[in-house]
């Protein structure tokens, strides 16, 4: 009796393990998108180089160049101007802003993902056009 006790017991544990559905495959947001006109334009991407956009969900994942010492004294933002250009998809202007102090030669790549849920509109679909890449990227909703 103990042994099929002890069966059922690791039956319905394996069970419960198993029956846990997560999305590994995406990443945690490291900030979200900032909707503000006035930081949209005084906003200095100087020195910063987009090598990458990508689309996963809601989560905008940005590939990133510049110079700097390790960059971990960079401050970091997804900043979108706040006004919707329409078109069939609308579109939205967003600059990924740098703060970057650090005065070093090396060249340092990052990745970091921004949640972009703010940023749906009617429809389901917006051109995110961000400024300082060459990569307009259709995000679906």
């Amino acid at each position: 009796m103990k042994k099929l006790l002890a069966l059922l017991v690791i039956f319905i544990s394996c069970f419960q393990l198993l029956s846990c559905v997560e999305n590994d495959d995406l990443p945690l947001a490291d900030s979200k998108v900032l909707i503000d006109s006035d930081a949209y334009l005084s906003a200095s991407a100087d020195g910063v180089v987009i090598n990458s956009l990508d689309i996963k969900g809601d989560l905008l994942i940005v590939n990133f160049s510049a110079s700097g010492c390790n960059g971990e004294s960079w401050e970091v933002k997804l900043i979108d101007s706040g006004a919707l250009m329409y078109s069939n998809p609308p579109q939205r202007k967003l600059i990924l802003s740098l703060k970057n102090e650090e005065v070093c030669a090396a060249y340092i790549t990052k990745e970091l993902v921004f949640d972009i849920s703010e940023l749906k509109v009617q429809g389901g679909r917006v051109w995110l056009n961000v400024t300082n890449s060459d990569q307009v990227i259709l995000y679906t909703f």
